[in-house]
């Protein structure tokens, strides 16, 4: 991917130098505590219902209950290696931004950039606490996309999908899930956490993220490399759902599919690269058998 000496992005925000500090849940203990003396245990298991539905409605997170949860500043000098990395994540940042004011405007809409953070370890969100081990992630409630560089390294030695292209694609298929919020897709299938169908909606949701991933590589493809296309596909064939499950258990099993099986996932993106617009790409519509 020709990547070096473009424009830069300024919507990336560097937290790499904040540690988490953790407080000891005693916020959370306090109101279990006051419930249960002014209301009994039937009070007590009110809350907690309370929680539940609050959780499967995303109006609460683990972050909201935890309490004493804050991040302090800390030294930290990154490898040349890394801020090479962060550059090219500015770049790709930036070419998404043009992409899709470009093709928002075209539909008589405004769009909106969002911010992306770079952090170690764990991160404090609107979603709850970002931790490295969850890879890249997009949070609606606060518009922001969330990595740890590190797992570029992961991506190369653990999924074996190397390449800057496989780096870019990631990036833009968590743009992908803030067009859909932008849209409001994203919030049409978060209603129906909790519900039985649920699980399919979320694959729903993340093939049409490689789709618009596609649809972006597709207006970016003045600045790709010969074979930049084939390592997008390899990363998506490598973190499709049916070869993660049969990396880390030895079996598949489709109906905890969250993302969507290898072959979809590549098919969708290829879908959106041939038509390299966000008017195609409708993964609600159709039945779940015919993804």
């Amino acid at each position: 991917m020709k990547w070096r000496g473009r424009r830069r992005s300024s919507n990336v925000r560097d937290a790499r130098a904040q540690r988490v500090r953790s407080g000891s849940g005693a916020g959370l203990s306090g109101l279990l505590n006051m419930v249960l003396r002014l209301f009994g245990l039937k009070g007590v298991l009110a809350l907690v219902v309370i929680g539940v539905v609050g959780w499967q409605l995303g109006l609460i997170t683990p972050a909201m209950l935890t309490g004493g949860v804050g991040s302090e500043q800390v030294s930290y000098q990154p490898s040349p290696r890394e801020e090479e990395l962060f550059r090219f994540v500015e770049v790709v940042l930036a070419d998404t931004e043009d992409v899709w004011t470009r093709e928002f405007a075209r539909v008589g809409r405004q769009y909106r950039e969002p911010t992306l953070v770079i952090y170690r370890g764990r991160h404090s969100t609107a979603c709850g606490m970002g931790d490295a081990r969850m890879g890249p992630f997009y949070c609606p409630a606060d518009q922001r996309i969330y990595i740890d560089l590190s797992f570029y390294d992961e991506l190369a030695s653990q999924f074996d999908a190397p390449g800057d292209f496989a780096q870019a694609y990631v990036i833009a298929h968590e743009i992908g899930h803030h067009v859909q919020n932008l849209l409001g897709i994203s919030g049409q299938v978060a209603a129906r956490r909790g519900q039985s169908d649920y699980n399919q909606q979320s694959v729903r949701l993340e093939l049409q993220a490689d789709y618009l991933a596609g649809v972006w590589a597709r207006q970016n493809q003045q600045y790709l490399d010969a074979g930049d296309i084939d390592e997008a596909l390899r990363a998506a064939n490598r973190i499709g759902d049916d070869a993660i499950q049969r990396r880390t258990q030895g079996r598949v099993t489709p109906h905890a599919f969250t993302h969507g099986t290898s072959e979809q996932r590549m098919r969708w993106f290829g879908r959106g690269f041939d038509s390299g617009s966000m008017d195609g790409g409708d993964t609600f519509s159709q039945s779940y058998e015919s993804l």
